[in-house]
Parts: structure tokens; sequence; C-alpha cells
């Protein structure tokens, strides 16, 4: 399995969906300096997401079982519950909805990586 491939990817995808949206809103050309400046934190993010939410399915699977399995058994309900979760973030925190969009959209597409990957 790649990791600095998916992590790197990930970065890249959760950079992109957290400015569009915050972009989107009001625009200011003092904002460029942190796009680039926001790409630390954010793999940083990626980087723990992916690690202690998304692979310990990969490591602790069984003998035997093939990733493709391991993604039809787990993802859907990893989905479900990353969703309730960013969908109550979004309702308590209102000004962090592009961190929440982000996340949610880049955890799912890691788990799509990671098995397309192998």
């Amino acid at each position: 399995m790649n990791m600095p491939s998916v992590i790197l990817k990930s970065t890249v995808l959760a950079t992109c969906i957290f400015w569009i949206i915050i972009i989107s809103e009001n625009f200011q050309s003092g904002m460029i300096p942190f796009i680039f400046l926001s790409i630390i934190p954010i793999s940083i993010c990626c980087t723990i997401t992916i690690l202690f939410t998304v692979m310990p399915f990969f490591w602790f699977k069984s003998d035997g079982l093939r990733n493709e399995t391991v993604f039809k058994k787990y993802f859907p309900f990893y989905t479900i519950v990353s969703f309730c979760l960013c969908l109550y973030g979004v309702f308590e925190l209102t000004f962090a909805i592009s961190f929440f969009v982000s996340a949610f959209f880049t955890t799912m597409q890691s788990w799509v990586w990671i098995v397309k990957d192998n």
C-alpha cells in the first residue's frame, strides 16, 4: 500500500475543497498566502485521520481477506458514522463548515484510493 501517495492526494483534495468553500463566500487577495500555509495543518489532519480511522480496518483484517472485501464490508458503516459526525460538527460550529465538508469527502475518497492502490 502506497500510503504517502494516498496522503498526498488526500491533502490536495482537502485543501481544494476547504479553500473553494471559503473563497466562494468572499475572496480577498490577502487570502492567497494562507492557502499555501494551510497545506501544512491540512496534511497533518489528513495523515492522522487516515492512519487512525481508515487504516486500522486494513491492518487488522483477517488473513486471507482482500482489500476489496474489507471495503465492501466496512465502508458503508464508516460513511454513515463519518457523515453523522461531520453533520453534527456543521450544526454545532457553522463557521467550520469547510473543515467538516472537506474532512468527509477526503476520508471517503481515501478509502477508494487505498483499495485501488493495491
